[in-house]
């Protein structure tokens, strides 16, 4: 595996509640945007030119993230499939993990809307950065 894909995303005073703790849905917000970051300096190509959905969100919290923490966001594909990929997320704050997440996005056709093999050169950037072999496909 390359080098573990991290950012940092900023806590703003909109992203919290009442109790001052960043709100639960602006979470699903900070792992888009560091989504978004993997797809174009991993894969090297813009959001737009990718048609991918997400099937699947699961989130679970840990800790609260406040106004002034630091928060990063950590992710890896754990599994390529032929029109799917499962990405996981850490979001930690001062190395202490916060809150786990994983996605499953699935590959589309642009004009049908229906699940598409994701592009071979796409495939091969994913398993050659995260250090995964052909043979852990999944058949999805």
């Amino acid at each position: 595996m390359s080098e573990e894909f991290t950012r940092e995303v900023p806590v703003r005073f909109r992203d919290l509640d009442p109790l001052n703790h960043v709100n639960h849905a602006v979470y699903a917000s900070y792992l888009e945007s560091v989504r978004i970051d993997y797809i174009e300096a991993v894969l090297g190509q813009r959001l737009r030119e990718l048609s991918f959905v997400i099937a699947n969100l699961e989130l679970s919290y840990r800790r609260p993230i406040e106004y002034g923490d630091e928060p990063v966001v950590a992710l890896w594909v754990t599994d390529l499939g032929e029109t799917s990929c499962t990405m996981a997320y850490e979001i930690r704050v001062d190395g202490e993990v916060a809150a786990t997440a994983e996605t499953v996005m699935v590959h589309t056709d642009g004009e049908t809307g229906k699940p598409a093999p994701i592009d071979g050169d796409v495939r091969e950037r994913i398993r050659e950065y995260e250090g995964l072999e052909a043979s852990t496909d999944s058949t999805n």
